[in-house]
C-alpha cells in the first residue's frame, strides 16, 4: 500500500538489454533499458573499453549508456496476498433459489360477494406434515457461564482476521502517499506494425528484381523510416549475381521488417520502390517484354522468354553491381490499419487516398503542438490493436506485377529479430530462422525522449548530379560512395551497413544508374556506422563513374569510366558535419592531404570552374554528438577541466587559454538554457550529470580555485524550469516532470570522484567547507521506541542501526578513499547550502519546484550512507551539524512559500498542494535517513508555521491532513507512534506512550483513565504525537461540516487502518490490540458524529462529479431507521424518519461514512476485550445511547444486498447461523470495488459483462464482509449486555441476536435474561420479536428455519406463566402483516415450521402437564388459517383490483378482532402505495385511524378525541362501517386485544399524520385540511406546540396548493366493466366501476384486463365487447368469457350541484356514474337527425369513491331515453357552454375559440346547428306534446347565436394581422346563419302563448 523506505537500500540495477551482446569496435554499441531487471551483460570482443582510444565525451556517453542504474529501494508493507482464498462461502436467503414452482391460474370461482363472509378457515391439516429436525439440546444448558463460554467459542471460529481484505480498497486517485515510480528509461519505440514481404511476382520472370521499402508522411512531405531492402529471387536469378557477392550475411536475408510509427497519421504511406540489374535502354524499353509477354502464353513466347532470361544473365555477369530504378507502388499503412478489423485481405487500389488525419497519443510521450495535431480524430488511427491482414497490389506495370505483403501489430519483440544495428535481440531463437529486422524511424516530429543508448549512424541521401554542359558521352552515371580514415586506397572502412543477399558491411557502395541521363537525381540512402573516434582524416570520397552498358568490340576489361573525384571531411573543426551540401567535382587525380581541406581549397582542376555540381544530404542519428552549439561547448570545456588537454582549447573557429576557462565555463553554463529544447532533453542525463559534478567539487584553474557551485546550481534551476514550464512534456500526479524523475530515480548518482585526484596536476580543490560548532546538545538525539517525540533525549551510545546493516552492498572504500572524501565537499551538503544562499528568481524556482532538489538530496544522502562505512555511527551523528541547520532553513522556508501562495496568490493554490506533498515526502524520507528526533522537531515546525497563517480554515486542514498522511505512511509509523513499556518509561512531553493496562480493580481515577483513553486529550496528543496531530485534523474537519475536507480526513485514516490490517507484521492479535489501541481516540469522535453520517442513501455527493454514483451506496432499511427515531414499526410514510434525519443535515457522502465505520469496526473488531468492557461499564447513559446508534447504522451499512428492492420486512435483516460459514441474511445487493491488488480480477462499476467467476468472487466477498461486520457489533454488543441492561441495549440486542439462530444462548437470553421487559404490558419488543422470528420461520433454508423454529417455541415457553395472550395476539398479527406485505413468502416452509412448532410442543416433557400444548395447538391452527388467504393473494398478484378485493374481505372478516383488521388496514394501504394510488391508501389509513378511535372513544372519554368513526365522516361516508364493532364484541380489557401501538392517542395521530401525507401526495389538498382537524385538537390539548407550527405549515402548503394547482389538477378516470359467462364464477353478470389514473384512455385499461384475463382463461376464450349496448345473455357463447368496458362520468342532480362548486368537490364521494347510449328504432346505433335517440344509463355503487380499493360493485342502475329533439337540445346546450366558456375566459385562447366558432358557423358543416334547426324548427311540430321541445330548442338557437356573435367579435381582437381575410370569412358565415336561423327563431307556436286561465267576462 505505502512506498515507505527505512533502509536506505542502494539498489544497483542492471540495464535490461534487447541485445544478446555488445560488440564493441572502434565503433561503439551499448544497450539500451527496456525494463529493470538484474541481467548479466557480456561484451563479445576481446577489445576492452579502456583499451579503446575514445574522446573523453565519447567515453562518458558510453559509460552513461552502460552503467547499471543507481536506485534507492525504498522498503514496502509486504501486504499479504490470496486473503481470499481463505474465505468460506456464506448461504444467504437472498441468494436461495427456491425450486420453481407452477404458477397457478386465478380460481376466480372462489371468490364471493360481500355479503361479509370471512375467507380465513382452511380445513388443511398440520399434522399430515412431516416436521423439520429439532435443535437438539435447546434447554441443556445450565448456567449463563456455560452460555457464555460456549457461545463466545462458537463465534470466534472460522472469522476472518483481516476486515479490510473483504473491503474496497482506498482509491488509488485520493492515495497521496503513493509515490509513483517513474518508467525505467528505454529506447523510444513508437507503434510498431510488421511488413512482411511475402512475393513479388511478375507474368514473366526472366531477371533478378530488388524491392526497397520505406515509410512516408505525405502531408508533412518527410521520409520517416529508413530503408528496408528485400530479396525475393529465386536461387536460379541469384546465381546470376553470385560473381558480384563474396558472400551472404543472414542478416541481408530478413523479407521481414518492424516498422515505429510514432506520430501515425492517415497520411502515411508504404512506399515500395523495385530495381533490377542495369542493361542497355530506356526504362520503357525494359518494361516491354513485361507488357507484351504473358506466361500463359509461354508456348508462342516460351523461345522470347528464354532469350530474354540469357539476355539478363550476361547483363548480370557484366553489370551485377549496379541497378536501375524500374517500378514502385505505394500502400496507405492507416487505411490497411483501419479496415483490417473487416477484412482480412485488402486489395489495394491505385494511390488510394488518405483521409482525415488521426494520431495516437502513447504514454510517456510529449504532446505536439503543430496545428496539424490539433484537430487528430484518436480513435481512427489504433495501430496497436489491428488484426493482421495481406495486402495485394497489383498496380504495378499495367497490372503485370503483383505484391503480396502480410501486416501485423507488434506488441513483444519477437524470437529472431535484429536492431537496426544489426544487432541481435533477445529474445534469441534456439533454431535458426530467418531474421526480422528493426527499422529505424525518422519521427515527423520531435521526440522528448532523453537518450540511453549507444548509437552512432549516419545517413548520406545523394540527391542531384548536373553533367547537362559537359561536353562528354558520359550519361549512365553512377557514384561509388566510400567511408574513409585516410586517403590511402586500403583506409576505406567497412562500415557502410549493406543491401540484401550480401554482407552485412562493405566498404564501398554504387548508386543505381538513370540511363542516359546527364543530370541524374538520386534516391540512394546509405547507412554508415560511424566510428566511436573520429579525427580530421575521416571523410566521404565520391567517385563518379559513367557506365558502358554494352561492351565494344575493341573494350575488354572494366565498363567503368571515370569522370571524377569529390569528397566532404566528416568533421568540421571538431564538430560533425550534417546538412545540405553542393560539392564540386574534380577531374584530376585527387592531391596529397586532401581530406585535410574543404573541397573549395586545393588548387586542381575543377569541372566548370569550380562550380558545385553535386548535391547531397548528410543526417545523423548519434546518441554521441549533441549537433547543437550550446550543448557542444559545454561539454568541451567541461572535459578541458578535467585535464588531459593542450592550451589553448580550441572551439570551432575560437581558442580559449587556461586564464580563460573559468569565464568562458560559466558563459557556457548560462548559455545552457539557450539550447533548443529537443537537443537538451536528448543530453539531459550528460547535462545534468556535468551540472552535478561542478556543483559538487571546487575546480583549480591556473592555479586559483573556481567555485562554479552557484552558477551550476542556478543553471540546474533554469533546466527544471524550463522542462517543468514546456508544454511538449507531461507530468505525472504529483506534477512532476516525468522526464526529470526518471533521471532522479534510475540514472542520477554522486559524481565519480577523479582518477588523478591524489596527482599533483589534479584540478579538484580539496578544501572542504568549514565544520560548524557542534550543537548537539541543542539537537535532539533519536531511539528506536522513542524518537516520535521530538523532546526525548536519548543515549549517546545506540545500538547498531538496523537499517545501515541492511544497505545493500556497494564495494567498501579503500582507506585511502575514505580518506579523500573526509576532505571533499559532500554533495548533499553542497546542495543543501545552494538551496539556502539562493537568491531572486533562481530562489523561487528553486523552491517551487521543490520536489526535485528534495529528491537529488535524499538520493544523495543514501549514497552517502551507503559509501561511506557508517555502521557504527549513530544516526545523529551521520551529518554534520551545518547541514541539518540548513535542512531546517529549508524546511522553514517552503513551508514559508506555502503560506505565500496561499495568503497572496489564491489561483496557485494547486501549486502550493504539490509543493506540500514535496516537502511531506522529503520528511518521509529523512525519517530513513536522519536523527529521528530531528525530523519531528521539523514536522513541529511546519505545524506550528501551518497554524500561523491567515488562510482559510479549510485550506490549511486539507494540506495539513495530505502532509501527516504521507508521513503516517513511513513503514516505522507504528514503531514511531506504540506504547512504551511502563509508566515510568513513558516521557511527559511531547510523545510519550500508554502504559500497558492493568486487569486489576478500577478506582474512580482509574475509570476516569479509561475513558479518558477513547478521548482525543492533550495527554494522548503528547503521547502519540503523530496520530495525534491526524486525529486532531480530523476532529477539526468534522466539526466544519465540510464534506469535502471531512472525506480527505477520512480517506486518510482509512488508508492507515487499511496499511495496519493487511501488514504482515500486525498478524498477531496482541499487536493488533496495541494497534488497536492506538486509535481509540477515533471511537469518540465518530461517536461524536454520528449526526454528520449519511446513511439513508438520499445524500448527494456535493462535487457533482461524475463518480456521484449513490447506487455505490446503499441506502439504510427504512424499518432500522425508524427503530432509531423510537418506532421500530415499518408504517407508511416518512414522518417517522424526520426525527432522526431532522438532528443535523449530513454533511459527509454515503461513501465517506461507509469508511469511517469501517474504521470504528476495525478498531472495535482488535481492541481488547478486557478494555471495552470496562469503558462501556464507565460509560455515561447518553454516550451508550450513542453507541448503540452507531452500532444500528453499522449493521445497515454494511448489510448483504442482492436484489434491487428494499425489503422492508423489519429491523436488521443480517440473520447469523450457527457458525460464521454459514450466515444468512437478506437484502439490496451493492456495488463493491473489491482491492484490485488481493483479488485475481479487477472489477469496475459500469461492467455489465462480468463472468461468472467474477459475479462469484463478488458475491463471496461481499457476503464475507457482511458476516464480519455483524459478528463485530455482536460482539461488542455481547460485552454491552454483561455489563449494562437498558432498552436501547435490548432493542440493538434483541434484533441483531434473536436470529442467531445457531446460537442456543441468544434465545435462551433474549427469552429468560429480558423476559420481564420483553413480555411486559407496554414494550413493543414482543411484537418486534414475533414478526422477525416467523420471517424467519418461512426461509427456504432448512437450517434457518429450524432454528427459527425452536426460538418461537422457545417464546412461547416462556411467556406462558407471564403474558401468553399478548404473545398469542402478537404472533397473529405478525404473520397476517407478514403475509399482507410480502408478495414472496413461501407459506409452504412456514406451514413446516408450524408443523416443528407442534412437534417441539408435544414432545416437551415438562410441559405436558400444562395447558401448554393446547394452546401452542390452537394457535398454530389459527395460523394455519391465515396462510390459506396466503395462497389465494398469490393467485391474484396480477390482478390488482382482485388482490385488493380480497385483501378487503380478509379485513372484513377481522372486524371482531381489531388488530388483525388494522393489520390488514395497513397492509392493503401499502400495497396501494406501491402501486402509487396514494388516495386509496390514505383512505385505509383514515379507516384504520377510525377504528382506532372507536376503541380510544370507549376506554377514557376526552373532547379533544374523535367521537368514534362519526367524526371522520367528513373525510368520507365510507368509514362509519369502522362503527360495527359493538360494546360487546370489543373489550379494552381483554388481554392481548388492542395492545398494539396504534391504539393509543400517538398512534391515532401517527395514522393521520401519514394519511394527510399521502391525500396531499394524491392531489387531494382539501382532504388534508379535514384530516388536520382532527389531529390539531389532539396536539393543543397535549401542548405540543413545535407539531403544530409544523401541521399549520403543511396545511399552508396543501392551500397553496389548492391556489396554484386550481382546476389544473387531474383527478381519476371511471370506467364500467361488466363480466358475463360462466368462467367468471361468482363475477359472472356482475358490474364493477373502476377508478384508474387521471388521463386514463378506454384502449389502456383494455388491454390491461385483457392481457390478465387472457392468461387465465386463454385467448381464444376471452372476448372484449366493444361497445356499451345492454348484453343479452342469450346470444353469448357459455364456453367463453366477455368483459364490457364502458367510459363513465360522475353525474350529479342539479340540487347536488348547488353544493359541489369546485373540481375537487366533483370529484369526491362519488356513488353515481352515467354513460349514454345512442340508437335508432331501427337497431342501429347512428341514424338521421330526426330518429336518432340516446339511453342514458346512470349507475349506483355500493361505496363512494375514493374507497379503500380502486374498485366498487354497481348495486343500481337506472335508464331513461331522449327522443330525437331531446337529444338535439343537449347538443345545443353543450356548444352554447363550450362557447361562453371559451369567450369568456381571463386568457382567451385563439385556436381553441377558431376551432369552436369553424364547428358552429362554418358553411360545409355536417349535420350542423343549421341542418339541426332545418330538421327540427322548419315546421311546427303536429304532435302538441313537442310543442315545448320545439320552443326550448329555439330558445337554445336563439341564445347560441347570440353565443356565436360574441365569439366572433371576440375573436376580431385576437388575431393577427395575417388572419383577417379569415375572419372576414367567419363574419360572412355567422351573418348567413344568422340570416338562415331568423324565420324560424321568430316563428312561435301560438297555443303556448294562449292565457292559461280565461277571462270571465260573460259573468259580468
Amino acid at each position: 500500500m505505502f512506498r515507505g523506505w527505512s533502509q536506505a537500500f542502494i539498489h544497483l540495477t542492471k540495464k535490461f538489454s534487447r541485445l544478446s551482446c555488445i560488440h564493441v569496435q572502434l565503433m561503439v554499441y551499448s544497450s539500451f533499458s527496456a525494463a529493470c531487471m538484474c541481467l548479466h551483460i557480456s561484451l563479445s570482443s576481446s577489445l576492452s573499453l579502456n583499451r579503446v582510444e575514445l574522446d573523453p565525451h565519447v567515453r562518458d556517453c558510453i559509460k552513461s549508456y552502460t552503467q547499471p542504474w543507481l536506485v534507492v529501494s525504498r522498503s514496502v508493507y509486504s501486504e499479504r496476498t490470496g486473503l481470499h482464498k481463505l474465505l468460506r462461502k456464506q448461504t444467504f436467503e437472498s441468494d436461495f433459489q427456491p425450486e420453481n414452482q407452477e404458477k397457478t391460474s386465478p380460481t376466480l370461482a372462489t371468490l364471493t360477494d360481500d355479503s361479509g363472509h370471512t375467507l380465513t378457515s382452511s380445513d388443511f391439516n398440520l399434522r399430515c406434515l412431516t416436521p423439520d429436525k429439532r435443535v437438539e439440546g435447546l434447554l441443556a444448558f445450565s448456567s449463563h457461564e456455560e452460555l457464555d463460554r460456549f457461545n463466545q467459542e462458537t463465534r470466534q471460529g472460522n472469522r476472518h482476521p483481516e476486515l479490510f481484505a473483504l473491503y474496497p480498497p482506498p482509491d488509488e486517485d485520493d492515495t497521496v502517499e503513493i509515490r509513483p515510480v517513474p518508467d525505467c528509461p528505454r529506447e523510444h519505440i513508437g507503434e510498431r506494425v510488421m511488413i512482411r514481404c511475402l512475393s513479388i511476382k511478375f507474368e514473366i520472370e526472366i531477371e533478378p528484381i530488388f524491392a526497397t521499402m520505406a515509410l512516408y508522411d505525405l502531408k508533412e512531405k518527410k521520409k520517416i523510416s529508413e530503408n528496408f531492402y528485400c530479396d525475393l529471387n529465386s536461387e536460379q536469378f541469384k546465381n546470376f549475381l553470385k560473381n558480384h557477392t563474396d558472400h551472404i550475411d543472414p542478416s541481408s536475408t530478413a523479407k521481414s521488417a518492424i516498422f515505429s510509427i510514432t506520430y501515425p497519421s492517415t497520411d502515411i504511406y508504404l512506399v515500395i520502390k523495385i530495381e533490377k540489374v542495369l542493361q542497355q535502354g530506356e526504362i520503357s524499353d525494359c518494361v516491354d517484354p513485361y507488357v507484351t509477354l504473358r506466361e500463359c502464353d509461354s508456348g508462342k513466347n516460351k523461345d522470347k522468354i528464354e532469350k530474354l532470361r540469357n539476355q539478363a544473365d550476361s547483363f548480370c555477369q557484366r553489370l551485377g553491381r549496379y541497378r536501375m530504378p524500374f517500378a514502385w507502388a505505394t500502400v496507405n499503412i492507416m487505411e490497411v490499419i483501419n479496415s483490417a478489423t473487416l477484412e482480412r485481405d485488402i486489395t489495394d487500389s491505385e494511390n488510394t487516398k488518405g483521409g482525415k488525419s488521426s494520431s495516437i497519443e502513447r504514454r510517456g510521450l510529449p504532446r505536439r503542438n503543430s496545428e496539424r495535431y490539433s484537430t487528430i480524430d484518436e480513435p481512427f488511427c489504433n495501430v496497436s490493436g489491428f488484426k493482421p491482414a495481406t495486402i495485394t497490389i497489383s498496380t504495378i506495370i499495367k497490372q503485370v506485377c503483383s505484391i503480396k505483403l502480410d501486416m501485423s501489430p507488434v506488441n513483444d519483440t519477437p524470437t529472431s529479430c535484429l536492431s537496426t544495428e544489426l544487432i541481435p535481440l533477445k529474445p534469441v531463437a534456439e533454431k535458426s530462422t530467418r531474421l526480422i529486422k528493426e527499422v529505424l524511424e525518422f519521427p515527423s516530429s520531435e521526440v522528448y525522449v532523453p537518450h540511453n543508448i549507444y548509437r552512432n549512424l549516419l545517413y548520406v541521401y545523394p540527391q542531384r548530379l548536373n553533367f547537362v554542359n559537359r561536353l562528354t558521352s558520359a550519361r549512365n552515371i553512377t557514384i561509388k560512395i566510400q567511408f574513409m580514415s585516410g586517403e590511402d586506397p586500403t583506409s576505406a572502412m567497412c562500415v557502410i551497413f549493406g543491401k540484401s543477399s550480401g554482407p552485412e558491411f562493405l566498404s564501398e557502395v554504387y548508386t543505381p544508374v538513370t540511363y542516359h541521363n546527364k543530370s541524374p537525381d538520386f534516391y540512394e540512402e546509405l547507412k554508415i556506422a560511424l566510428p566511436a573516434r573520429l579525427t580530421e582524416r575521416h571523410h566521404l570520397l565520391f567517385t563518379f563513374f559513367h557506365i558502358s552498358c554494352q561492351q565494344k568490340q575493341n573494350q575488354s576489361g572494366s565498363c567503368e569510366t571515370l569522370i571524377g573525384y569529390s569528397w566532404l571531411p566528416i568533421l568540421n573543426i571538431d564538430r560533425l558535419q550534417t546538412g545540405q551540401y553542393c560539392l564540386p567535382i574534380i577531374l584530376e587525380r585527387l592531391p596529397v592531404n586532401y581530406s585535410l581541406h574543404t573541397p573549395e581549397v586545393p588548387p586542381v582542376k575543377w569541372m566548370e570552374g569550380h562550380k558545385g555540381l553535386f548535391n547531397l544530404e548528410i543526417q545523423a542519428v548519434s546518441s554521441v554528438h549533441t549537433q547543437d552549439n550550446h550543448l557542444e561547448r559545454f561539454f568541451t570545456l567541461c572535459h578541458a577541466l578535467e585535464g588531459g588537454v593542450i592550451f589553448p582549447v580550441r572551439i570551432r573557429e575560437e581558442k580559449i587559454p587556461e586564464n580563460k576557462l573559468e569565464h568562458e565555463l560559466k558563459l557556457s553554463i548560462i548559455a545552457l538554457s539557450s539550447s533548443s529544447l529537443e537537443a537538451l532533453v536528448l543530453f539531459l542525463h550528460r547535462v545534468l550529470d556535468k551540472l552535478f559534478t561542478l556543483i559538487m567539487q571546487p575546480m583549480v584553474i591556473a592555479g586559483q580555485t573556481a567555485n562554479l557551485a552557484q552558477i551550476a546550481f542556478e543553471s540546474v534551476v533554469s533546466i527544471v524550469n524550463s522542462l517543468h514550464n514546456s508544454q511538449e512534456l507531461i507530468r505525472d500526479q504529483l506534477g512532476r516532470n516525468s522526464l526529470l524523475a526518471t533521471y532522479l530515480y534510475w540514472v542520477f548518482r554522486l559524481p565519480d570522484p577523479p582518477r588523478d585526484m591524489q596527482n599533483a596536476g589534479s584540478r579538484y580543490s580539496t578544501m572542504g567547507r568549514a565544520t560548524a560548532a557542534t550543537v548537539g546538545s541543542m539537537l535532539l538525539q533519536s531511539r528506536i521506541r522513542s524518537s516520535s517525540n521530538p523532546d526525548i533525549p536519548g543515549p549517546h551510545n545506540s545500538a547498531e542501526d538496523d537499517e545501515v546493516k541492511n544497505i545493500l552492498s556497494a564495494k567498501v572504500l579503500t582507506s585511502i578513499m575514505t580518506f579523500v572524501f573526509s576532505l571533499l565537499q559532500q554533495f548533499h551538503e553542497e546542495l543543501a547550502l545552494q538551496m539556502v544562499v539562493s537568491t531572486g528568481v533562481c530562489r523561487e524556482n528553486a523552491y517551487k519546484y521543490a520536489w526535485f532538489f528534495f529528491e537529488l538530496l535524499v538520493k544523495s544522502m543514501a549514497q552517502h550512507v551507503s559509501q561511506l562505512d557508517k555502521y557504527n555511527i549513530p544516526r545523529r551523528s551521520r551529518f554534520s551539524d551545518r547541514f541539518k541547520d540548513d535542512i531546517t532553513t529549508i524546511v522553514s522556508v517552503v513551508t514559508a512559500e506555502i503560506g505565500t501562495i496561499l495568503v497572496k496568490q489564491q489561483k496557485e493554490v494547486e501549486q502550493a498542494e504539490k509543493v506540500n506533498i514535496s516537502l511531506a515526502f522529503f520528511l518521509y524520507d529523512l525519517m530513513s535517513l536522519m536523527d529521528r528526533g530531528f525530523v519531528f522537531h521539523l514536522v513541529k515546525n511546519y505545524c506550528n508555521q501551518m497554524s500561523a497563517k491567515s488562510v482559510s480554515m479549510p485550506t490549511l486542514i486539507s494540506m495539513r491532513l495530505e502532509f501527516l498522511r504521507i508521513l503516517c505512511s513511513h513503514e516505522h509509523y507504528l514503531n514511531l507512534s506504540l506504547f512504551f513499556s511502563s509508566p515510568a518509561s513513558a516521557p511527559a512531553s511531547p510523545c510519550p506512550s500508554i502504559s500497558s493496562q492493568s486487569s486489576g480493580s478500577c478506582s474512580f481515577q482509574e475509570q476516569q483513565r479509561i475513558l479518558a483513553l477513547f478521548e482525543l486529550s492533550p495527554e494522548f496528543k503528547q503521547q502519540h504525537y503523530l496520530t495525534g496531530l491526524l486525529l486532531t485534523e480530523l476532529s477539526a474537519a468534522l466539526d466544519m461540516e465540510s464534506e469535502g475536507y471531512g472525506k480527505t480526513s477520512i480517506n486518510a485514516i482509512y488508508s492507515l487502518l487499511c496499511a495496519h490490517d493487511l501488514d504482515h507484521r500486525c498478524i498477531k492479535p496482541e499487536v493488533r490490540a496495541k494497534v488497536a489501541a492506538l486509535y481509540l481516540p477515533l471511537v469518540g469522535i465518530i461517536i461524536e458524529s454520528t449526526n454528520y453520517l449519511d446513511f439513508t442513501g438520499t445524500g448527494k455527493n456535493k462535487s457533482g462529479g461524475p463518480d456521484d454514483d449513490l447506487e455505490n451506496v446503499p441506502p439504510i432499511n427504512q424499518s432500522v431507521a425508524m427503530a432509531i427515531a423510537g418506532n421500530p414499526f415499518n408504517t407508511l410514510g416518512r414522518n417517522a424518519l424526520l426525527s432522526m434525519q431532522g438532528k443535523s443535515i449530513a454533511t459527509l457522502a454515503a461513501d465517506t461514512s461507509r469508511h469511517l465505520l469501517v474504521c470504528f469496526l476495525w478498531v472495535m473488531k482488535n481492541a481488547d476485550r478486557n478494555l471495552i468492557q470496562r469503558w462501556t461499564t464507565d460509560m455515561p447513559p447518553s454516550q451508550l445511547n450513542k453507541l448503540l446508534e452507531l452500532l444500528t447504522i453499522c449493521i445497515s451499512c454494511f448489510e448483504y444486498r442482492v436484489f434491487c428492492t428494499i425489503s422492508v420486512l423489519f429491523f436488521f435483516h443480517a440473520v447469523f447461523i450457527y457458525h460464521p460459514g454459514t450466515d444468512r441474511t437478506m437484502g439490496q445487493r451493492e456495488v463493491l470495488r473489491w482491492r484490485k491488488d488481493l483479488t485475481q480480477w479487477r472489477q469496475t462499476n459500469d461492467r455489465q459483462d462480468k463472468t461468472k467467476a467474477e459475479l462469484d468472487q463478488e458475491a463471496l466477498i461481499s457476503g464475507n464482509l457482511a458476516t464480519e461486520s455483524n459478528l463485530i457489533v455482536l460482539d461488542l454488543l455481547e460485552t454491552i449486555v454483561q455489563v449494562r441492561t437498558v432498552l436501547n441495549t435490548l432493542k440493538l440486542f434483541m434484533y441483531i441476536s434473536v436470529c442467531v439462530c445457531g446460537c442456543v444462548y441468544h434465545r435462551v437470553c433474549v427469552c429468560v435474561q429480558f423476559g420481564d421487559l420483553l413480555f411486559e404490558e407496554e414494550a413493543e419488543q414482543c411484537a418486534d420479536l414475533c414478526q422477525k422470528v416467523l420471517q424467519y420461520c418461512s426461509s427456504p433454508v432448512d437450517e434457518n428455519r429450524s432454528q427459527a423454529c425452536a426460538t418461537l417455541y422457545l417464546i412461547m415457553r416462556y411467556s406462558y406463566s407471564n403474558n401468553f395472550s399478548r404473545v398469542k395476539m402478537q404472533v397473529t398479527m405478525s404473520l397476517a402483516s407478514l403475509v399482507g406485505k410480502s408478495s414472496d413468502f413461501q407459506e409452504e416452509y412456514l406451514r413446516r415450521s408450524l408443523r416443528t412448532i407442534l412437534a417441539y410442543a408435544e414432545e416437551d416433557t415438562e410441559m405436558q402437564n400444562t395447558q401448554l400444548p393446547s394452546q401452542v395447538d390452537e394457535l398454530l391452527r389459527n395460523l394455519n388459517s391465515i396462510l390459506s388467504d396466503t395462497v389465494k393473494m398469490r393467485e391474484f398478484q396480477e390482478d390488482p383490483e382482485m388482490l385488493m378485493d380480497l385483501m378487503y374481505r380478509i379485513a372484513k372478516g377481522y372486524q371482531t378482532s381489531p388488530d388483525l383488521r388494522l393489520t390488514w388496514l395497513q397492509n392493503m394501504a401499502e400495497k396501494h402505495n406501491n402501486r402509487k394510488c396514494y388516495t386509496e391508501s390514505a383512505m385505509c389509513l383514515v379507516h384504520a385511524a377510525a377504528l382506532v378511535a372507536e376503541y380510544l372513544s370507549m376506554l377514557e372519554d376526552h373532547k379533544y378525541l374523535p367521537v368514534g368513526s362519526v367524526t371522520f365522516q367528513n373525510i368520507s361516508p365510507n368509514v362509519l362501517e369502522e362503527s360495527a364493532v359493538s360494546d360487546d364484541i370489543l373489550s379494552p380489557d381483554e388481554d392481548g386485544v388492542c395492545s398494539g401501538r396504534y391504539f393509543t392517542e400517538s398512534g391515532l395521530v401517527g395514522l393521520l399524520e401519514q394519511a394527510a401525507e399521502l391525500f396531499s401526495n394524491g392531489g387531494l389538498y382539501e382532504a388534508v385540511n379535514e384530516v388536520y382537524k382532527i389531529i390539531i385538537p389532539i396536539l393543543e390539548a397535549h401542548r405540543d406546540f413545535r407539531k403544530l407550527a409544523s401541521t399549520h405549515d403543511k396545511l399552508q402548503r396543501a392551500f397553496d396548493n389548492i391556489i396554484l394547482k386550481g382546476h389544473k389538477r387531474m383527478f381519476g378516470t371511471y370506467f364500467r366493466v361488466g363480466f358475463y359467462g360462466a368462467k367468471f364464477g361468482d363475477l359472472d353478470e356482475r358490474e364493477f366501476i373502476y377508478k384508474e389514473p387521471g388521463i386514463t384512455h378506454l384502449p389502456e385499461i383494455s388491454h390491461r384486463l385483457e392481457n390478465f384475463y387472457s392468461q387465465c382463461f386463454g385467448d381464444d376464450t376471452l372476448v372484449m365487447i366493444k361497445d356499451s349496448t345492454p348484453v343479452d345473455r342469450k346470444q353469448l357463447n357459455p364456453n367463453k368469457a366477455y368483459i364490457q368496458i364502458t367510459y363513465v362520468e360522475p353525474y350529479f342532480d342539479d340540487y347536488e350541484m348547488k353544493d359541489r362548486l369546485t373540481n375537487f368537490e366533483k370529484n369526491f364521494n362519488l356513488r353515481r356514474f352515467m354513460y349514454t347510449t345512442p340508437f335508432t328504432k331501427s337497431g342501429r346505433p347512428r341514424g338521421e337527425l330526426n330518429e336518432q335517440y340516446k339511453r342514458k344509463t346512470i349507475l349506483t355503487t355500493m361505496h363512494a369513491f375514493p374507497y379503500v380499493k380502486t374498485r366498487i360493485n354497481v348495486i343500481q342502475k337506472e335508464e331513461f331515453d331522449l327522443t330525437p329533439i331531446e337529444v338535439a337540445i343537449e347538443d345545443m346546450q353543450k356548444k352554447t357552454r363550450e362557447l361562453a366558456v371559451a369567450t369568456h375566459r381571463e386568457q382567451p385562447d385563439a385556436k381553441m375559440l377558431q376551432m369552436l366558432l369553424q364547428g358552429s358557423v362554418g358553411a360545409t358543416v355536417n349535420q350542423g346547428p343549421l341542418e339541426v334547426a332545418q330538421v327540427f324548427l322548419n315546421e311546427i311540430p303536429a304532435d302538441p306534446k313537442l310543442f315545448r321541445h320545439h320552443n326550448k330548442l329555439r330558445l337554445c338557437f336563439k341564445e347560441f347565436i347570440m353565443r356565436c356573435g360574441e365569439a366572433v367579435e371576440k375573436n376580431k381582437h385576437l388575431i393577427a394581422s395575417d388572419q383577417k381575410e379569415y375572419q372576414q370569412e367567419l363574419k360572412k358565415n355567422y351573418n348567413r346563419l344568422r340570416e338562415n336561423l331568423r324565420p324560424m327563431l321568430e316563428r312561435k307556436i301560438p297555443e303556448l302563448y294562449k292565457p292559461i286561465i280565461r277571462p270571465r267576462l260573460e259573468n259580468r
